[in-house]
């Protein structure tokens, strides 16, 4: 029997520790969300799967909004992603829109939107109206 207590010992050591984050496959930190939910009084007990949840949660609705944020950018032929961008990425996806309905974004501006009432009015073109006046005349 004791060679097999042995055994594990040795396994113990060479076993490397693992962070909750490369354990969840999650690329936010696990540990400080669990710790700022301890901290903040959010609830006299939290529990360790609430950390991962809600830290996927949070790696999940960033990696959408930099994802169109990103596809904003391009169609605007810049490099960089500016607010601007996050704004029109937003406001354009009816999921985000609806969850961000209340956050005012700094420097984003406002989509572009023209009423239908202040468009001009179609006017016919000049071919339409001179045929127009052929079918009226009479020949006598």
């Amino acid at each position: 029997m004791s060679g097999r207590g042995k055994k594990l010992v040795a396994a113990a050591k060479t076993k490397k520790s693992m962070s909750r984050s490369a354990r969840a496959g999650l690329q936010f930190p696990v540990g400080r969300v669990a710790r700022l939910l301890k901290k903040g009084n959010y609830a006299q007990r939290v529990g360790s799967g609430a950390a991962v949840y809600l830290t996927a949660v949070l790696e999940y609705l960033s990696a959408e909004v930099l994802e169109l944020a990103g596809n904003a950018s391009k169609d605007n032929k810049k490099l960089r992603i500016a607010p601007r961008h996050i704004q029109l990425a937003v406001r354009n996806d009816e999921e985000l829109n609806t969850l961000l309905g209340g956050v005012t974004i700094s420097e984003g501006g406002v989509l572009p939107n023209i009423q239908a009432q202040l468009l001009p009015k179609k006017t016919k073109g000049p071919r339409e109206a001179d045929h127009s006046k052929e079918i009226q005349s009479q020949e006598f």
